[in-house]
């Protein structure tokens, strides 16, 4: 099994490309279940998760073609032969439960395993199931799958989701389009990748208003045609590669970067003592002045503090002057990485959703374990500036959510190499 081998090399400097999002790609390839028309997607992230849903949809008939270095993924379902999504893929990504609306939005019938993915916490799909069943779906659970029915088509209704669920907004955002009538998703998520979705799925001629905010209405349409899309930037790898010179010290410009796909974060950084300024390419991040200062964090839905940034936020933490509190409210079980960091120097009391991070001089470096796709990459970057080697096994979780990571931070200085594994 491959691990990866960091060394405190010192500060950062250079630039680092930024990848197109992982979770914004992951929910637009399954639109292209909604019609038997070309979609093409542009600025794809390389990633496991993505050849993941690829397999997936294959499994389903649908014709899947990887262009340009995988940079472009040109997709057509319109000879799909199955609408059953199989347990032996769908158990590796949760994302794979967002085929379930467009397959039962435009064949009226749809057999999906429930999902799996990180272990990090309960994460139920029945926000998923609800909303189908305000636009007529027909719902069972039987045997670890959701047999799903609506022989006469979705019809337009109301949801009110308990809970801003992203993936539950996806999946019913996309199963609308194809509904007759209106539909009206209230208190939906809000974040960038359900806009980007909106975008994709507009441009395949789907009468969209409101994404970005709580309430968004869809007006369905007989049928969906093809489009050309561009997969919006990774904020989460933005955010991530961001905190590389804050915990190291340097000056890192992020390409392709916006600050407003982080502007709660960014909020963050400079309470911390992190500059980051706008460019004409991206973003450009360095240390204000001397040792980062505490700062306390509570996760939540967007436009909040990203859930998905805690991991990596604690990371930077660790080193700060004076005891900082992060709270996470998204999901429960998401501090798995506190004692892996605590293997490291860090003093850290975790205690429920709370995790109290009393900050040190210096971290030292230690064998550590990945214990999710988030959790990985913290333990990298508080590598970068521990004293002597760490070495992060299980970085299979890594290559889920992060293309080239080895490349991208060995090009701005960082003294790092992935190990292969017997």
């Amino acid at each position: 099994m491959d691990s990866i081998l960091v060394t405190g090399n010192g500060p950062l400097n250079g630039q680092i490309p930024i990848a197109g999002a992982k979770n914004a790609c992951l929910t637009l390839m399954p639109a292209t279940l909604l019609s038997d028309e070309p979609l093409t997607l542009t600025n794809a992230p390389r990633l496991s998760d993505i050849r993941t849903m690829t397999t997936l949809l294959q499994s389903l008939g649908a014709e899947v073609s990887s262009l340009a270095d995988g940079r472009v993924l040109a997709l057509s379902s319109h000879a799909l032969t199955s609408q059953t999504a199989e347990y032996d893929i769908v158990r590796k990504m949760r994302a794979s439960i967002l085929v379930l609306g467009p397959l039962l939005a435009r064949f009226g019938h749809a057999v999906v395993s429930l999902p799996g993915g990180c272990a990090i916490g309960a994460r139920p799909v029945d926000l998923h199931l609800k909303a189908l069943e305000a636009m007529g779906a027909e719902l069972e659970l039987k045997d670890g799958y959701v047999h799903a029915k609506a022989p006469n088509g979705l019809k337009g209704g109301e949801v009110n989701f308990a809970f801003a669920s992203v993936g539950a907004t996806e999946n019913a955002l996309m199963a609308a389009t194809l509904a007759k009538g209106t539909t009206v998703l209230k208190n939906a998520a809000r974040e960038p990748e359900i806009v980007d979705l909106a975008r994709c799925l507009r441009a395949m001629g789907a009468q969209i208003e409101g994404e970005g905010e709580s309430t968004i209405t869809i007006q369905g349409v007989d049928r969906l045609g093809g489009a050309t899309h561009q997969v919006v930037t990774d904020r989460i790898e933005l955010g991530t590669y961001m905190l590389a010179p804050a915990i190291c010290g340097g000056e890192v410009e992020l390409l392709g970067g916006r600050i407003e796909l982080l502007s709660a974060f960014v909020e963050k950084l400079d309470a911390a003592g992190v500059s980051v300024e706008e460019t004409e390419a991206g973003l450009k991040v360095r240390r204000k002045n001397g040792r980062i200062q505490a700062v306390d964090v509570t996760t939540e839905p967007f436009p909040g503090f990203p859930t998905d940034l805690q991991a990596q936020m604690m990371a930077l933490l660790c080193t700060a002057e004076g005891t900082s509190v992060l709270e996470e409210k998204i999901f429960e079980n998401r501090f798995m990485h506190a004692p892996e960091l605590m293997r490291m120097g860090a003093q850290i009391d975790v205690h429920g959703g709370t995790a109290k991070v009393t900050g040190v001089d210096r971290l030292k470096g230690a064998p550590v374990m990945a214990t999710d796709l988030r959790a990985s990459v913290s333990l990298i970057l508080a590598g970068l500036a521990a004293e002597g080697e760490t070495r992060v096994a299980r970085v299979y979780h890594l290559d889920r959510g992060y293309e080239h990571v080895v490349r991208k931070l060995s090009g701005v200085g960082a003294k790092i190499e992935r190990i292969s594994g017997e």
